[in-house]
């Protein structure tokens, strides 16, 4: 797909594919909020941060208990730490981040001198190895804990993904992140859309499939499947290998793609990471 294929209309929400229609991001992010608001009638747009715990009551009572005593406590903690301890050469994340932690709602963004989506994870390696300092790897571990710290710093902003119209690549970017989104993949055959637009709300097995409509504003998560924290990108993994496909690197070029366009369908709503799911 290009920049001329396929807008989310009902009909590929609904997993099919649209008559191909010329149509900019925030066309699509209007259609796509509005669906959400008309499928789940019951739910405050800015509920849906919450994800499934915005359309599942029982989950969602079981959530607020675990919420009293957070299983993220223990990353924010150590974030703050690594976020406070000075490199070998002196200087601190605060040297590559001036405005402090709390930068999450500036992320992703379309990078022009680099030409690429620039995420969180991506920026806090780069400081690390412009100090001197080994890459953290990106699916859990220190980076989990350091972005918990940066996103709890963050609550509260709101989701302003830019797309600069002076720049063809970011839209290039957006609309490969919109391909992924809905190309079906893996041995069942199955696209993001699948499970968190067409089928959102649905019971597979004894789970509620969660909308999409915010789903990247609680990362990273502690998941009690996972038992540890984990990042956006390990979640992209791991919805790559349910349905049998191999999955991409984390922060390579497809997976920034594919954040960069399910964070803009949630401009508008606010920041509310690190989350815990199950």
């Amino acid at each position: 797909m290009n920049k001329t294929t396929t807008t989310i209309t009902a009909a590929c929400i609904g997993g099919l594919l649209a008559t191909p229609l010329f149509a900019s991001p925030e066309e699509d992010r209007e259609l796509w909020q509005t669906y959400f608001e008309q499928r789940f009638p019951q739910v405050e747009k800015a509920d849906f941060v919450n994800g499934v715990y915005s359309i599942d009551p029982v989950g969602r009572e079981n959530w607020e208990a675990i919420e009293e005593f957070p299983p993220y406590e223990a990353a924010i903690s150590d974030g703050e730490e690594m976020w406070n301890t000075p490199f070998a050469n002196g200087k601190t994340y605060k040297d590559c981040f001036p405005d402090g932690p709390g930068v999450a709602g500036k992320y992703p963004y379309w990078d022009k001198e680099k030409g690429m989506v620039m995420t969180l994870p991506l920026a806090i390696n780069n400081c690390r190895e412009a100090n001197g300092e080994d890459p953290l790897k990106y699916k859990k571990g220190p980076i989990a804990d350091i972005l918990a710290y940066m996103t709890y710093e963050s609550r509260g902003q709101v989701v302003d993904v830019e797309i600069p119209e002076d720049d063809p690549r970011a839209l290039e970017a957006y609309e490969q992140g919109k391909q992924f989104y809905f190309a079906r993949r893996g041995q069942l055959n199955f696209a993001c859309a699948s499970c968190h637009i067409s089928s959102s709300g649905t019971t597979l097995r004894t789970e509620i499939l969660s909308p999409a409509l915010g789903h990247t504003t609680h990362f990273p998560v502690y998941r009690s499947k996972w038992g540890e924290m984990g990042t956006l990108h390990r979640r992209f993994s791991g919805c790559n290998k349910q349905v049998r496909a191999k999955p991409f690197e984390a922060q390579g070029e497809e997976y920034r793609n594919l954040e960069y366009f399910m964070t803009y369908m949630n401009n508008g709503l606010e920041l509310n990471g690190p989350g815990a799911r199950k």
